[in-house]
């Protein structure tokens, strides 16, 4: 999954934790590896993963320049709100290296990018 920024408001109050929240259910349905990019910097994602409790629990992905972003499509201008370049915020289900879902938030909702949507997919 992917949010716009470590340390912003919903995605650490609510989109990381849902997916902390889930860890077990997500293996209890086959999942190996669930993984948080954002175009952060390693540092500030490492930092980010030990304040929310996930360090080596979830996989998180810096996404520095935000190269993986542009590059899927999914980049997204957050210069109104001072953040410059960002990512979306989405979920996704990567299989064997192919991507069978993508769950794109639009309008700054935060719905169809959560851990309980995604399970529901998954079932």
């Amino acid at each position: 999954f992917a949010v716009p920024g470590a340390f912003a408001p919903t995605c650490s109050a609510r989109h990381l934790p849902s997916f902390r929240d889930h860890l077990a259910d997500f293996k209890a349905n086959g999942v190996d590896v669930v993984a948080c990019t954002a175009v952060n910097d390693h540092f500030v994602m490492g930092a980010w993963a030990k304040d929310q409790h996930v360090f080596g629990e979830i996989v998180m992905l810096a996404d520095g320049s935000g190269e993986f972003a542009r590059a899927v499509g999914l980049d997204a201008d957050f210069s109104k709100f001072g953040m410059g370049p960002r990512s979306k915020r989405y979920s996704m289900i990567v299989k064997d290296g192919v991507v069978s879902q993508v769950n794109v938030e639009e309008g700054g909702e935060y719905k169809v990018s959560s851990a309980e949507y995604l399970l529901g997919q998954l079932s």
